[in-house]
């Protein structure tokens, strides 16, 4: 799909998307319950539905009805895969359900898009290793097989939250206790966050002992709740940018208590409005995209952290940078930090492209409302937020779809 859209100023209110990350943590903790669960909101990106199909792939019986999903959850142990886990491309699905599949000893397939496999999986990889349990991986797939057993699991903070994550669902359903201690830096705290909160609303009890080291009580079990998904700081990010630029824009749905760590753009973009700033990500990284479309837009700024944006859908600082010198922005990439610096910032002079990421899309879409753009590729948004032009356009914002 390509997209065009022509300068416009945003104003109103739109309600925000649903938080996939929160649609992910309730609808497992939902299928590793006995009984029938009932998740409201969760939307209809594609990484959520992915989780939903795996689910159903596992033995879990997923009724959807509009946004709601009814869940009758199934004895993870027992559970037998009727045909591959098909993940799509979403990295949480993958990493969320690998333990998972490894609880009952049996062989499980799960595949996906080439480009998810490319994402890192080398701390499941040492993890099975360590404990002589199989795991291989190709270009599409992975096979594991079980058990997994209670016990200590060292992991490196600075790969995945998902990781840690994944053994989280996994290690409360084993009779014995466990630990997870966590080698730092440990980035993205408040993912893991997220999924205690999911795990303590279904029942099950984590503590955390110190900065790094999460206990995990053995023996315990899910209980069956209805419960619905907040809405998504991730992507009401971009929505609040067009407001940050000179529109009139409230984002309606938001948890004003969230976890969610993308929360942090209502305290960077006052700082972008104001003067070029430092700006450390490393514990939002998803927010990436949107604050260096901002910055290009502004002032320019300085971000560290960036690391992680290599092992994103696309590399997202070199893609942004590829497409902010369209508007006549420079974006120098290193190891560890992004600069954006401030430039004669004009409409693009060629087509954008969205890289198959859709946060790229979503980032160039709110630089479009200034300057006019088009964008090609621009269907990357179903991944997430597909409902996302619909929105723009009911903010006032003047574009035009094709299917090419």
């Amino acid at each position: 799909m390509t997209v065009t859209i022509h300068p416009s100023v945003a104003r109103g209110a739109v309600r925000a998307a649903p938080s996939k990350s929160m649609a992910h943590r309730l609808l497992i903790c939902a299928a590793l319950a006995r009984g029938e669960s009932v998740i409201k909101g969760v939307g209809e990106s594609e990484d959520v539905k992915a989780t939903i199909r795996s689910l159903s792939a596992l033995g879990v019986s997923c009724t959807l009805c509009g946004d709601t999903v009814r869940v009758v959850g199934t004895d993870a142990f027992c559970a037998s895969a009727k045909e591959p886990l098909f993940c799509n491309e979403s990295g949480s699905t993958l990493r969320f359900l690998i333990p998972i599949a490894l609880l009952s000893g049996k062989t499980v397939m799960l595949r996906g898009a080439k480009a998810l496999f490319r994402r890192p999986m080398s701390v499941y990889e040492q993890l099975c290793r360590e404990r002589g349990l199989l795991f291989t991986t190709d270009e599409e797939s992975a096979v594991v097989r079980g058990p997994l057993t209670a016990g200590e699991y060292r992991v490196a903070g600075n790969v995945s939250s998902q990781f840690i994550s994944g053994l989280l669902f996994a290690l409360p359903l084993l009779a014995g206790d466990s630990v997870i201690r966590i080698t730092p830096p440990l980035e993205s705290r408040s993912y893991i966050d997220l999924t205690t909160t999911a795990l303590a609303a279904f029942g099950v009890r984590t503590e955390w002992l110190d900065d790094y080291t999460l206990a995990i009580p053995g023996g315990q079990s899910y209980t069956p709740r209805e419960l619905t998904v907040e809405g998504d700081y991730s992507g009401a990010s971009y929505l609040a940018a067009l407001g940050a630029l000179g529109g009139e824009v409230t984002v309606e749905g938001l948890r004003p208590d969230s976890l969610q760590g993308d929360r942090a753009y209502e305290r960077y973009f006052p700082m972008l409005l104001r003067g070029t700033p430092t700006i450390h990500i490393g514990d939002c990284p998803d927010l990436g995209p949107t604050l260096f479309a901002v910055a290009a837009a502004r002032h320019g700024a300085v971000f560290t952290g960036t690391a992680r944006l290599r092992i994103k859908e696309s590399d997202r600082a070199a893609v942004m940078a590829e497409e902010l010198a369209k508007f006549g922005t420079t974006v120098s990439v290193d190891e560890d930090s992004t600069v954006v610096y401030p430039s004669d910032f004009h409409a693009p002079r060629e087509v954008l492209y969205g890289h198959n990421d859709h946060r790229i899309v979503m980032a160039l879409a709110v630089l479009c409302t200034l300057t006019g753009g088009t964008i090609a590729g621009a269907e990357a948004v179903n991944k997430s937020f597909p409902d996302v032009f619909e929105k723009l356009e009911a903010l006032g914002i003047s574009l035009t779809r094709t299917n090419e």
